[in-house]
């Protein structure tokens, strides 16, 4: 039976499923391996159950501790962190594969929040047992630190593109990267994907007034680089908006189990 809790006026559900490992939505996705068997007999021992997040619901709440570690199976979330006057940086935007709760795992606290944009579909696993998967399948250690070590790459060119391109260029890269990573989770169909943010959320991600990002924006559609009606984000000339963005491709990386 699902179990059903409510925080600041949203919903989230737990549901124990242990035979949907099995048929997981990620399995297949190329940045992504497939587990052994006896990894997997152990992740789905590991696995708590799935939990389902309201938009506008805090998966992760920022100076709380946090007693489970999620991977994101759907959906779509942003990590920030902010200042006490509500100031907000957002660090990531937060796709399905990505894992959520490493830094909690390791610290007091959680260091930053995580709030869901869209309804989010997680699977769900105690911190408590984060060194039983150390000791027991070290692969699978390993592959948290692939995830930290690609989380440090992805903050490393935000802090570029925050302190050296020009707010043309950040803002493509950063449209570029999100084009990216939807396209890598099959997300782009006919070169569009549907984008569930408005330009607040990327002015506090690029770190610009949202007034200037509007015409930033602006200025890339009038050089026929993107199209962005409602939802609907198209890239319209990739080479173009690589040019723009001083694109630099990520390193190569083996693709990591998706627990």
């Amino acid at each position: 039976m699902a179990e059903r809790t409510v925080i600041g006026g949203v919903g989230r559900v737990l549901r124990p499923d242990p035979h949907r490992c099995g048929r997981c939505a990620l399995a297949g996705l190329k940045f992504l391996r497939c587990l052994s068997e006896g990894e997997a007999a152990f992740v789905r021992d590991l696995k708590r159950g799935e939990m389902t997040f309201d938009p506008g619901s805090l998966i992760l709440h920022e100076g709380e501790e946090a007693d489970s570690l999620y991977t994101v199976v759907s959906g779509w979330a942003i990590r920030y962190k902010t200042l006490a006057d509500a100031r907000r940086q957002i660090l990531k935007f937060v796709l399905p594969g990505d894992f959520l709760g490493l830094q909690s795992s390791i610290f007091a606290a959680a260091e930053h929040s995580v709030e869901a944009l869209t309804e989010v579909r997680t699977c769900v696993f105690l911190r408590k047992r984060f060194w039983e998967m150390q000791e027991r399948h070290p692969q699978l250690g390993y592959e948290m630190v692939w995830v930290a070590a690609s989380d440090e790459q992805h903050l490393d060119a935000a802090l570029l593109s925050v302190g050296q391109r020009s707010a043309l260029e950040r803002a493509a890269y950063l449209l570029l990267d999100l084009y990216i990573r939807a396209e890598e989770r099959e997300l782009v169909v006919n070169e569009t994907v549907l984008f569930p943010f408005n330009q607040q959320h990327l002015a506090d991600a690029l770190g610009l007034s949202l007034v200037h990002t509007n015409k930033v924006i602006g200025r890339l559609r009038t050089m026929k680089l993107i199209k962005w009606e409602g939802r609907a984000f198209q890239l319209l000339d990739r080479a173009g908006m690589e040019a723009v963005a001083k694109w630099e491709a990520r390193a190569n990386a083996v693709p990591r189990a998706f627990l």
